[in-house]
């Protein structure tokens, strides 16, 4: 882990935009720990209010066939950007070999431009490679022809859909295989934003665990623990404890919600599911504004579509935390759990090399240089050194 990383401000409100109380937070700290000793256990929290954004829309059909032909339209840079970790490797081109080839591949409409870049800077290294990708840029429909062997590679902004993974079974016997090479966006709409759960404002609650979570949304608790109910089963008191809970969700399936299940419902290498009686959206852009306007009610989306006056909550791998808020900082650090990844999917054998040339290309994107590339680019997070580091591990055979 980076000096950056072990600085990852935990269970504290998101806020939007930077704020000058975060100047004079840290001088209270610190003046705080010159006048005397810090007291035991967590940090208390610290409310911050900032205006709500407009609303996100969903892309019309015109915008949507043309994402298809030529990528989705690029949103404005964000305006925050984050470092690149110093201990990410540096790339070092092969000298022991000849590399050379073509290799065709797709993406979804979200990402052609950042893969040309990654293209054009590993063309610089390595002249003779011809790697390209061409539309329509759909995720979905390039792991199709992945399965189809049409394709060499594709990239895709989620993880892949379960009806993506049990075709390519079906007709290899194995999955395919998938390295994340980039973080998501922090709240770009469209752009894999981070996802949160949130609840009224005037909840008291002020933490949730993974546990906690599937004990409230799923019907198959491969968590453990018992069905949430009341707002007692979560631990609050007084006029709250016999208080129903009111649970929002998208339905399946969508990229969010599988987000969700694959990584909090699901568990010991089964499948978590949905609670029957879950108040179900078809899409996330009413999520917000549902609990907005619901005492006892909870829910989450991506960042971007937080349109509505309610609270964000911290997560919590563990009941013991440590508790993460889904601030910038901490999404990016990627010490925020529900940060999300970009994915190069291509089809390896288990136990057999994967071809040189990807190899090497994905050596590239997961080096120093090819995290400039997405710095660059400016929408979407670059990975810490510790996710390169896995990312890389995958390589081997």
């Amino acid at each position: 882990m980076s000096p950056n990383e072990s600085r990852s401000v935990e269970a504290q409100r998101p806020t939007r935009f930077p704020h000058p109380l975060t100047i004079a937070a840290a001088i209270g700290v610190a003046a705080c720990a010159m006048s005397g000793p810090v007291n035991a256990g967590p940090p208390p929290m610290m409310e911050w209010l900032v205006p709500v954004p407009k609303s996100a829309m969903p892309p019309t059909k015109e915008q949507v066939n043309d994402a298809m032909k030529v990528g989705r339209a690029l949103p404005e840079p964000e305006i925050l950007q984050p470092r690149l970790d110093d201990a990410l490797p540096d790339y070092s081109p092969r000298t022991d070999i000849a590399l050379s080839g073509s290799f065709a591949g797709a993406t979804s409409d979200v990402l052609p431009a950042l893969v040309n870049r990654w293209i054009d800077g590993f063309r610089r290294y390595y002249p003779n490679i011809d790697i390209h990708i061409s539309p329509p840029y759909a995720g979905s429909i390039g792991v199709k022809e992945l399965v189809d062997q049409k394709l060499d590679f594709v990239f895709v902004s989620r993880e892949l859909k379960p009806d993506d993974v049990s075709g390519f079974r079906a007709k290899f016997g194995y999955d395919p295989f998938s390295v994340p090479i980039s973080g998501g966006s922090y709240r770009h709409a469209g752009f894999v934003d981070a996802i949160a759960f949130f609840v009224n404002k005037e909840n008291p609650i002020e933490k949730l665990s993974y546990a906690q979570i599937d004990m409230l949304y799923s019907r198959t608790h491969l968590r453990g623990g018992e069905p949430v109910r009341t707002w007692g089963d979560l631990g609050l008191m007084g006029d709250w404890a016999d208080k129903p809970v009111h649970v929002y969700a998208i339905r399946p399936w969508n990229g969010f919600e599988e987000f969700v299940r694959q990584r909090v419902l699901s568990a010991g290498g089964q499948r978590g599911e949905w609670r029957n009686d879950i108040r179900y959206d078809k899409l996330v852009f009413p999520l917000a504004t549902n609990v907005a306007n619901d005492r006892y009610g909870i829910g989450y989306s991506g960042i971007a579509y937080i349109d509505a006056p309610i609270k964000m909550l911290p997560l919590g791998e563990s009941d013991s935390g440590p508790y993460i808020a889904p601030t910038y900082e901490n999404i990016a650090l990627a010490t925020y759990p529900l940060s999300r990844l970009i994915y190069f999917n291509t089809n390896k054998a288990p136990g057999k090399s994967l071809d040189p040339v990807l190899v090497e290309f994905l050596r590239y994107v997961l080096s120093k240089q090819g995290q400039q590339v997405v710095l660059d680019h400016a929408t979407y997070m670059p990975l810490r050194a510790s996710q390169c580091e896995r990312s890389r591990a995958m390589l081997a055979p």
